[in-house]
Order: C-alpha cells, then structure tokens, then sequence
C-alpha cells in the first residue's frame, strides 16, 4: 500500500457487541476508578456495548510493550468490534515503535482516542484505516451527572452510524474540572457557560477532504520523532487539518512555533482548511478566571491567525470548533471525509 491509498472506514459495531478498552497511554484507571467506572457503566448502559478491559488498562506503569500487547490482542480478537482509549497520556510515542501495522491493517476496527492517542490515530490513518478522534472511557463517558448531550449524540452517530453528520457550535461549554478521587464531584452536573459559537477566516469557499492533526503538542513531538507524515505529503493536499490543545495551556508562542515549523516543513499550506480547536483555559496547575482565559484563548487565536497568514493564507479557519480537551467533544473521523462550508456556515463530517 502507498501514501497515496486513502483510509477506510472500518465496520461499525452495533449494539450487544464486545468492545475493547485499553490504556495505551497512561494507566490512570487504576489511581481515579471513579470516573473510569461511571464510563464503563455507561458503555453498557446508554449505548449498549459490553466493555472488554486488557492486562494494562488499570496498570500505571505499563510498559511500551505491554501497551503494544494491549492493542494487538485488541485489534486481532473476532469478538471485539471497537476500541476505546480509557484516557490519555504523554509517552504513547514511545509504543509506536512496537506497532505491527500488517496485524492492524489486517483487523481493522473503529478506534476512540484523543490527546496523546493522537499518536495510535495517526498510525491507523498511516495504515489505512480510519479512527476516530474523541470518546475517551474516563473522559467524554465518564463526565459528572451526565454525558454531555452533544457529546452523546456525536458519540452515538460516530459509533452506530455511517454518512454524514453536521457538527453544531457547542450550546452550552465548560473547561473546569472537579477533582475525580472525591465522589462528590460526581453526584452533579458541571457548571456550564453559554456557547460563543465559531469565529471563521476565509469563509467563501467549501473545502472538502480527509482529515489529519489531532492534539497540537503531540502532533509537534511526532513531527519531532519522524512520525505520523508517511514518505509523500502530496497526499494531504486538499485536506482538512484539525488541532487542539491540551490541559498543560500552552502559551500562544509556542502554539505558533509549533504552526511556523509545520510551515517551514511544508506541510501547513498542504491544507485547504483548518478547523481550531476551542482551547481548554482551566487546569489545576493553572485555573485562570474568566478574564484570564478569555485573554489566553485571544492571544492563541491570534497566534493560529499569524502562521496561517504566513504559511498559508488562502486556508478556511474556523475557531473554536468543539473537538478538543473543553466540553463537549464533537468527535472527529481521523482520515475520514470533513466538509466545511464557508458561505452556509457550516461542518459536516463522514462517520
């Protein structure tokens, strides 16, 4: 198979079916099995589907290998029909190198993850399959009082339903979490703020194609690694590329940097769209108030504005597109079709 070979959507699952649940990053189910249970609970329960756990899903600590075990005995096993990520991480690079791409090419399976399994999603559009970027057990399933409705919809569509789907600006967001080892954090439901809707640039064409990126900071280390292009960027010419960032709130120069160097690489001005993202502003380590954040998201957009006009100014941007580390999480078919319509203002993706 060449770089030139586009991916496939691998069979759906349906209701009553087996599905995996892995930790190919990070084995945080075993420190906050709190959330980790609700999102267990609520595969069975609201969407029907029996959750499967591996050796290394609740096993922090894992090694590369082990995590590489996981995810062959996941993709390879008749009886599973999907994949989920229990969370993310920051090492799942290092497993890359253990993948067996003919194993996973030969059983391919719809695959959700997001952040550092932006590693796995590139990977499987490498191998020629399409994944799907969203739906993390402990995560989007294992949200306070309840899956956001949005969330749960995308979620089901992506799951269960083939064609396109419109993905709406978010009604209602949040990017403040509670603390996941106290159960009262469970027992309502997160504070919301009214939806801002998207800001567009360039919005007087339609683009249409297959998408590529995932969390921006990892995307910067694979980019680093060798990883995640293939040997012919030709083919993503046309393409829709997708970025977010990531709890860790990194600063509008970096996000630009990371911009300049796929610039200078040749690769950002392959894209004929850019879909941005609405940038997480809260984390533990750095709660900013509303002010700050509201600052931080400015100073980022206007980071994103500045290498686009650089490196590739004739791009459709559209901000603050619900699909990244806030919620809801609008989730995105990796290497799967996008449409972004400009003039009616609107987002279709191909699950």
């Amino acid at each position: 198979m060449t770089d030139l070979v586009h991916p496939v959507y691998p069979p759906k699952p349906e209701p009553g079916d087996r599905v995996a649940v892995i930790s190919p990053s990070s084995g945080l189910p075993g420190l906050f099995p709190l959330p980790y249970e609700l999102g267990l609970r609520r595969l069975r329960e609201e969407f029907g589907l029996e959750p499967v756990e591996y050796p290394a899903t609740r096993t922090m600590g894992a090694t590369p290998r082990q995590r590489a075990d996981d995810i062959h005995a996941a993709f390879a096993d008749p009886g599973i029909k999907a994949v989920f990520a229990s969370i993310g991480g920051d090492d799942q690079i290092t497993v890359v190198p253990f993948l067996d791409r003919e194993l996973l090419r030969a059983h391919p399976k719809p695959f959700f993850g997001m952040s550092d399994n932006t590693n796995l999603l590139a990977f499987l559009r490498e191998a020629g399959i399409v994944g799907f970027h969203g739906g993390s057990v402990m995560v989007e399933l294992g949200r306070p009082g309840a899956m956001h409705p949005q969330t749960a919809d995308s979620l089901r569509a992506a799951l269960f339903t083939p064609g396109p789907y419109e993905l709406r600006p978010a009604e209602r967001w949040r990017d403040v979490d509670g603390d996941w080892a106290d159960p009262a954090t469970f027992d309502a439901e997160p504070e919301t703020r009214p939806g801002t809707g998207w800001t567009w640039l360039n919005a007087d064409r339609v683009v249409e194609g297959r998408t590529w990126g995932g969390c921006l900071e990892i995307v910067g280390w694979m980019l680093m690694a060798g990883r995640g292009l293939g040997r012919d960027l030709s083919k993503f010419d046309g393409g829709v590329l997708f970025l977010e960032t990531s709890e860790e709130l990194p600063s509008a120069e970096e996000v630009f940097r990371t911009l300049r160097n796929m610039g200078e690489r040749g690769l950002l001005g392959r894209f004929s769209a850019l879909l941005m993202g609405r940038p997480k502003t809260w984390f533990f380590e750095r709660p900013l108030g509303p002010q700050e954040g509201a600052a931080y998201a400015a100073e980022q957009r206007a980071a994103v504005t500045r290498a686009m006009r650089t490196y590739a100014p004739d791009a459709l941007v559209v901000f603050d597109v619900d699909l990244g580390h806030t919620d809801p999480q609008l989730v995105i078919p990796y290497g799967g079709l996008a449409r972004v319509d400009g003039p009616a203002r609107r987002i279709t993706v191909t699950y």
